[in-house]
């Protein structure tokens, strides 16, 4: 009897099936039966590749991440360095709407498949916030915030719009713009004010990234 082929792209099969049926079905679809007939395979598979399903689903959370960094590490730096972390905090709020159920796995706000994150794991996505300390530096260089630790300031700024986002996705700005206008960019402007920015400055790099270019909308 020759021996079986194994098939190479099976592992990114199960990756997709996975993170597409959490993205669609939410965490109750997520069982080896229903990766695995999204995968058009066999349960087996899934534990020939991962083990289990909690290391299924910890792959799912590092392709996550791994999306994450792909838009973050696209943006290109512009003239405007405030302007331009407002487009980080657009490309992170996009992330978190296009993978709602994944982005709470990731942030470990909800366990999935036997899989919490655990202190071991908080690493797992940290290179993400890089871009976010490499923007803020350019900030603090161009002398739009105080001469200060980058990681500490870009810690203030994700630690603010991760918190907005949480309670965005829970329904409590409703639907639309509403609560960009209402919450999200003048929490920006007071911070980046706070910060050190000159208020006319910061009010028009958040005019130009959260109205003229982001007609986002939460449905």
């Amino acid at each position: 009897m020759p021996a079986r082929q194994l098939d190479p792209d099976m592992r990114a099969r199960l990756l997709e099936a996975a993170a597409r049926l959490l993205a669609e079905e939410g965490p109750s679809a997520l069982s080896t039966r229903k990766v695995a007939a999204v995968a058009n395979t066999s349960t087996m598979a899934v534990y020939t590749e991962f083990g289990s399903m909690a290391e299924l689903v910890r792959a799912v959370v590092d392709e996550g991440f791994a999306r994450l960094a792909a838009r973050l590490t696209a943006l290109q730096p512009t003239e405007d360095p405030v302007a331009d972390l407002g487009r980080i905090v657009v490309a992170y709020r996009a992330h978190a709407h296009d993978n709602p159920h994944l982005y709470a796995v990731m942030y470990g706000t909800a366990s999935l498949g036997g899989y919490r994150r655990s202190g071991g794991d908080l690493a797992q996505g940290r290179y993400t916030f890089d871009v976010h300390v490499e923007f803020t530096r350019r900030a603090i260089a161009a002398g739009r915030f105080r001469d200060d630790d980058a990681a500490a300031v870009a810690t203030k700024i994700w630690t603010a719009v991760h918190g907005y986002i949480m309670l965005e996705l829970a329904g409590y700005f409703g639907q639309g713009t509403d609560g960009i206008r209402q919450y999200l960019v003048p929490m920006l402007l007071d911070l980046f004010v706070g910060l050190g920015d000159d208020r006319a400055a910061a009010a028009t790099s958040t005019e130009v990234w959260f109205t003229d270019t982001l007609p986002l909308t939460v449905g």
